[in-house]
């Protein structure tokens, strides 16, 4: 090899162990800066969990929730968002532990709490021709087998976020004389069927400010439990509520202005329906993103 040569092929060398050397400090700094500025907690409620007892029955698993101060003969339904189970009741940073605070507060007696759970993804559909579809059926089978060990309720509530609001509103608004209200918060509801055209599902995410990822997977989860428009039509909260009147279930609705899933579009038409039908509605629209919450107002509405 010449000299040429060989002081340009050292020459090579140096400057990959010079970029590698820097990639390496490079690397090593945004790790160490990553550690630095991670976050490392959550704000935690203050408040008194309430007593739990757990138990299964068939599909379905739930938990039974009382306060330490006592209860006021009404038992809340709660219906969990996607991914979340039975247990997130006595969770002290999400908004359930609001809603117990509150009512620790104000010195109410609340409900008893059943949180119930089929999965971290399901629909309460009628019996139709998806395999995944009669959770309905089978939910409202089985109140009286879970009210049996609790003794007979004075009011039957509902309350469910996001995948949960969606499912409250189908169980309250189909079988509306075995409920007193329904508290549904973020809840799915859309303007537009999920057998729409994929135009018309995109632009009524552009219209609703949905992210597409999220709302064209929220269609498809519905496409999953429902098999056609008419099973839809027999589903969705907005063709449920034109049938309403003023004896219907009290209903509790909000939805942030700014929501991921685009639900506040159909939560708004959902509660000027109803309230032209005569049932009783609040609707809290809020400034914010998916399943903004006022837990104040929603512990009113609960223990009232």
């Amino acid at each position: 090899m010449t000299a040429g040569r060989f002081h340009r092929a050292a020459s090579v060398v140096r400057a990959r162990r010079y970029w590698l050397l820097l990639g390496l400090v490079v690397g090593l700094g945004y790790y160490a800066w990553t550690q630095v500025t991670r976050t490392r907690g959550a704000q935690e409620v203050v408040f008194r969990p309430a007593s739990k007892h757990c138990k299964a029955s068939g599909a379905v698993r739930y938990c039974i929730y009382r306060a330490s101060a006592g209860t006021n003969g009404d038992i809340l339904y709660h219906l969990h968002g996607r991914n979340l189970d039975e247990q997130i009741w006595n969770d002290d940073t999400y908004f359930t532990a609001l809603v117990q605070a509150a009512w620790q507060r104000s010195g109410v007696r609340p409900p008893t709490v059943v949180t119930l759970s089929y999965g971290p993804s399901w629909l309460l559909a009628a019996k139709g021709e998806r395999p995944d579809s009669g959770l309905l059926d089978d939910f409202i089978k089985r109140l009286p087998l879970i009210e049996r060990a609790l003794g007979a309720p004075r009011r039957r509530l509902l309350l469910g976020e996001s995948m949960g609001g969606l499912n409250v509103l189908v169980a309250g608004l189909t079988y509306p004389k075995r409920f007193a209200k329904i508290a549904a918060l973020c809840p799915g509801v859309y303007a537009v069927s999920p057998f729409a055209s994929f135009g018309e599902l995109r632009a009524a995410a552009a219209r609703t400010g949905a992210n597409p990822k999220i709302a064209f997977g929220v269609w498809m989860l519905a496409r999953q439990h429902l098999a056609n428009e008419r099973e839809w039509q027999r589903f969705s909260p907005l063709a449920l509520i034109e049938r309403s009147d003023p004896t219907y279930p009290a209903l509790y609705l909000s939805n942030g202005l700014y929501d991921a899933y685009g639900n506040f579009e159909g939560t708004e038409r959902l509660a000027r329906i109803a309230a032209r039908r005569g049932v009783a509605t609040q609707f809290r629209p809020l400034y914010g993103g998916h399943c903004s919450i006022d837990a104040t107002s929603l512990a009113s509405f609960l223990a009232s």
